[in-house]
């Protein structure tokens, strides 16, 4: 069995690290890595896996998911000079770097899959986009998705798609969780007790987002079954109207898809 190797086991490098193990993956094929001596104490006890300088992790290992801030990625590839070979597979979990980042960085022909998971990976509901770099091929492609198929869902997409990717489901909790916020204090400005009104608004929010996956119908055919004529929900739709959201959304995304551009260039 390959042995994985993730350099920067924060938050997202740490739930990957579990979600293989909850897939049965031996520990012994694991190996994280973490700057301070007492989060890798954290890892080693809570996981049970090795845990390494980044160097000798990356020699170790057959994969190597880079899940460091992007900010942090030059350096560690300095760091990783001459411990990694064309022989392995490159993941990145590097927000906004393109492929192109690390491949001028690495052995030539190494092969470099650029992903992006969000945090849902935490209860096993994430997605995860991969894309191939120019030297990865449809194996690595499959490598990469094993990685991270435990975690929730996986799908493949060209790599000019990643900074959407990024900006829509990548930073797409937040939204979400944005809007629970703004519908809770709606509901308190309306009396209800803020226990009941996160019960009813997670509730909500679950079956709706399952009836999206489970019916496969447009969502505007979804609304439109709420929708009653003269009803309260129409009431509720034009004044989201009438206030721009359906155009801040887009707006914010596009503000998402913009700063992942930003970084890439920021980090050359």
């Amino acid at each position: 069995m390959t042995t994985v190797a993730v350099l920067g086991a924060g938050k997202i490098g740490h739930t990957v690290l579990a979600g293989l193990l909850r897939a049965g993956r031996p520990g012994d094929t694991l190996i994280a890595t973490a700057r301070r001596p007492e989060r890798a104490a954290e890892l080693r006890e809570a996981l049970g896996v090795r845990v390494l300088a980044n160097a000798e992790a990356a020699a170790a290992a057959d994969v190597v998911v880079l899940a460091v801030k992007p900010q942090d990625a030059a350096e560690l590839m300095t760091e990783l000079a001459g411990h990694v070979s064309a022989s392995q597979v490159v993941v990145s979990l590097c927000a906004g770097l393109p492929t192109s980042f690390f491949a001028k960085r690495l052995p030539d022909g190494t092969p470099v899959v650029r992903a992006m998971t969000n945090t849902p990976a935490l209860v096993d509901e994430a997605m995860t986009v991969v894309s191939a770099g120019e030297h990865a091929t449809e194996e690595h492609l499959a490598v990469a998705e094993e990685l991270f198929r435990p975690l929730g869902k996986t799908l493949r997409m060209p790599e000019a798609h990643q900074d959407a990717v990024t900006a829509l489901s990548g930073s797409g909790p937040a939204y979400m969780y944005y809007l629970v916020e703004a519908m809770t204090d709606a509901a308190i400005l309306l009396g209800l007790p803020r226990a009941a009104a996160h019960d009813l608004i997670v509730q909500t929010a679950v079956g709706a987002a399952a009836m999206l996956r489970d019916t496969g119908e447009h969502p505007v055919k979804l609304r439109e079954a709420v929708t009653s004529p003269a009803g309260t929900t129409i009431n509720a739709v034009r004044e989201l109207e009438r206030h721009r959201v359906r155009a801040a959304i887009a707006d914010a995304v596009e503000a998402a898809r913009d700063r992942a551009r930003e970084i890439a260039e920021e980090q050359g």
